[in-house]
């Protein structure tokens, strides 16, 4: 949720002040159209570390014990481009009314609450603080209730012919097979681990974000205080650093979560009754130890550095490029 939360974030150092483009000076028609086409594009250059990733979590007869490289080349012998490409379809279209109900939310959200604490006494910064955590919490569990059906049809295409799946011939089927084995509630997989993990996961993505950011314009020489702005390129490159730095930190301590809730969504093997946290984390204990939670570290330690770095970056070029014309 990343991507949100940066439309509720002011700047931090006053230099960079005039270059942060506020939600009232956007047109919102042109910035989901552009943020659409950018965010998908950026997608599939990143959907192939999602499907190894999570192919490594899931399989339990030899690529959890590969390198993200080799299990990348398998898939590529096997189904070819396409293989590496399996869910992406579903995922880009699919997230197109998600992206459009997370800023919203966020947007209103945000809003609702400026004007709740308006006369107030306590500090600006405070105000708005807690206007940007209760609309960033509104946006998450939005999110969570669109996005965790669609990552659990997603992901169960990726995982096609694994030991310990159901095959299913396209999304919709994936959907039917679901709903008839466990009901409505077995699009809902993992959300109650995705809600309660991805809040923290997110301060702590944006956390690594800040500190980074604060200490490479502080070691560039940019001051609070300072009339000088930094160049277009400067924002960039710092923007792209300081993004892949929170994306690699963040997937250190978040992997063993995700890889738990990969599997939790996916798997059809685990005996009587329902698959749950419980058994599914027992199931990883036994297969390979506490070594185990950190299957697929590597294609998710590039994923989120990359997405880290582009999304950033994307999400400046779109605003630049949405802002109302005068």
């Amino acid at each position: 949720m990343a991507i949100e939360t940066e439309a509720a974030t002011a700047p931090a150092l006053a230099a960079l002040a005039d270059t942060d483009v506020n939600w009232d000076r956007l047109d919102k028609t042109r910035f989901h159209i552009i943020g659409a086409i950018l965010f998908t594009a950026q997608s599939a250059l990143l959907h192939p570390t999602a499907v190894v990733k999570t192919r490594m979590q899931v399989a339990s007869s030899g690529l959890s014990h590969m390198s993200g490289i080799s299990v990348f080349r398998q898939i590529l012998k096997r189904d070819g481009i396409r293989g590496i490409f399996r869910g992406f379809g579903t995922s880009a279209v699919g997230s197109l009314p998600g992206r459009v109900l997370a800023l919203t939310s966020l947007e209103v959200s945000k809003d609702m609450m400026l004007k709740y604490t308006e006369g107030m006494n306590i500090a600006e910064a405070t105000r708005v603080g807690i206007a940007n955590g209760v609309a960033g919490m509104s946006s998450n569990l939005v999110s969570c209730i669109y996005f965790v059906p669609l990552e659990v049809t997603c992901q169960r295409l990726m995982v096609q012919g694994l030991p310990g799946t159901t095959f299913c011939n396209g999304p919709f089927d994936v959907v039917r097979k679901l709903i008839k084995a466990e009901g409505f509630r077995g699009m809902y997989r993992g959300f109650g681990l995705t809600a309660v993990t991805q809040s923290p996961a997110s301060a702590l993505w944006w956390g690594a974000y800040g500190a980074a950011q604060h200490i490479i314009w502080r070691s560039s020489g940019y001051r609070d205080n300072m009339e000088k702005k930094p160049s277009h390129v400067e924002m960039v490159t710092v923007q792209a650093t300081a993004g892949m730095l929170a994306g690699a930190c963040s997937s250190v301590i978040t992997t063993p979560l995700d890889t738990v809730k990969t599997r939790l969504q996916v798997m059809d093997d685990y005996g009587v009754g329902r698959p749950s946290v419980i058994k599914t984390t027992k199931a990883l204990l036994k297969e390979d130890g506490w070594r185990g939670f950190y299957r697929g570290f590597g294609p998710r330690f590039l994923n989120m550095s990359l997405y880290g770095t582009t999304m950033i970056v994307t999400y400046e070029l779109i605003k630049r490029l949405s802002i109302k014309q005068s």
